[in-house]
């Protein structure tokens, strides 16, 4: 890996010397304003876009949907950032992040507010997709927006914060999407977020700035530049680990988030508001997962990436197996099982993203993270579908748990693999 070679020392070096702007230095706490702008902003995207996980019972419902229909509302949103990450990272290096902050959150506000007034499957499919673009777009924003604004040695912890923001919003859909929902349906909860992601998106144009002097992409070439530029990416097999694993990653955090009410309520008989309860718990664990991540990867492995990721593969694993053997449960009972799971899953995104970004040039930071989350966005796609079409044909949730704990054993062995090439690259370096 070549995270820390001297050429992107320099230009690191070199773009934190340009926070100084005709010799009055930024203040401290600049970088850190702006992270709550970035927060803000990935909040309030994931509280509309990660609501169709809660909701998918509702949704389900109202639209007669099988499980494996239910698993295709997330795939549909990752299809849609799939196709958006990469060129939202080309964008977001050559013009910065302030102005596609609004655009995103206006494709994500718009697509999920048309879709609450659609009622075939296919058509809500085509806007959640939509909808996926802006979704998708938001990631690479804000993680250039960390990566200009913060030295090596803050970013995990930064990314972390900033990361919360997609397990709070999950778990804000949770709390306040789903037991409204049931109340009032699920179009019109949908409706009302949408109008306040919208204000966000202007909220967060109006208050953020990017770096004075920030080093922005010098690709001029149009689409040419931008082919040549993912390519290149492709090409970086440190890069191609690291998303490669993210697919799997990827794909059973949805999985959890989109099938734990369901199985719960199902299997277990627990009522639809301490199952959505659960589901806020292992949100709310993966929120407290980002940061801590992301710290002890800071404090403890002084920026070690892998380390982490491995810890939190063998913790999912262990997690999904546990939930697939457990016979029979009680709310309490799933707590501590959920957490874990939560915790390590749902927990683990922060950590991606910087070693997505880290492992090129800061320049190239947002075309980086987005391949990465394009590779990231296909486990999305093929994991929750699968596991619910396991679900329907076994009439099981077992062997759903059970594939996601394989899932793991494949990803660390890939993780692993990185992690010998990152040491013999540093030894080389």
């Amino acid at each position: 890996m070549r995270v820390c070679c001297s050429s992107a020392k320099q230009k690191e070096a070199n773009e934190m010397s340009n926070l100084m702007v005709k010799n009055k230095p930024v203040f401290i706490s600049e970088p850190w304003r702006m992270l709550l702008f970035l927060l803000l902003a990935q909040l309030l995207v994931a509280f509309v876009g990660r609501s169709i996980g809660p909701l998918g019972v509702l949704i389900g419902e109202d639209l007669s949907l099988n499980k494996s229909q239910i698993g295709m509302l997330p795939a549909a949103l990752f299809l849609g950032q799939a196709f958006a990450s990469v060129p939202a990272g080309f964008l977001t290096d050559r013009f910065g992040s302030r102005k596609l902050l609004v655009i995103a959150a206006f494709f994500l506000g718009l697509g999920f507010l048309v879709m609450t007034f659609l009622g075939q499957f296919w058509a809500v499919l085509l806007l959640v997709m939509l909808g996926g673009i802006g979704y998708g777009s938001m990631h690479p924003i804000t993680n250039r927006g960390i990566i200009v604004w913060f030295p090596l040695n803050q970013r995990g912890t930064a990314m972390g914060i900033k990361q919360t923001g997609v397990t709070a919003g999950s778990a804000l859909a949770g709390l306040i999407l789903l037991p409204l929902g049931a109340v009032y349906g699920w179009r019109t909860v949908v409706l009302g977020a949408c109008i306040l992601l919208l204000i966000s998106g202007i909220v967060s144009y109006m208050l953020y700035r990017d770096p004075p002097g920030q080093a922005k992409s010098d690709n001029r070439g149009g689409l040419v530049s931008f082919y040549k530029s993912m390519f290149n990416m492709v090409k970086n097999k440190s890069l191609m680990l690291v998303s490669i694993s993210a697919m799997g990653l990827n794909g059973s955090q949805m999985c959890l988030n989109t099938y734990l009410v369901l199985f719960v309520y199902e299997k277990f008989g627990i009522s639809l508001v301490l199952s959505g309860i659960l589901f806020v718990i292992s949100e709310v664990s993966g929120t407290f997962g980002r940061i801590a991540w992301g710290m002890i990867s800071d404090f403890l492995f002084k920026g070690n990436r892998i380390v982490i990721l491995l810890i939190i593969t063998v913790l999912t694993a262990i997690s999904s197996l546990t939930i697939a053997l457990i016979p029979s449960a009680t709310f309490w009972m799933l707590v501590p099982i959920v957490i874990v799971f939560g915790f390590s899953v749902s927990g683990f995104n922060g950590i991606w993203m910087n070693l997505a970004s880290e492992i090129v040039p800061p320049e190239q930071a947002g075309i980086s993270s987005g391949v990465s989350i394009t590779f990231g966005s296909i486990g999305v796609m093929l994991v929750p579908p699968i596991f619910g079409l396991m679900v329907d044909q076994t009439g099981s949730f077992t062997y759903g748990w059970l594939f996601i704990t394989m899932l793991m054993v494949v990803v660390f062995f890939m993780l692993s693999y990185l992690a010998i090439i990152s040491k013999r690259e540093s030894k080389m370096g």
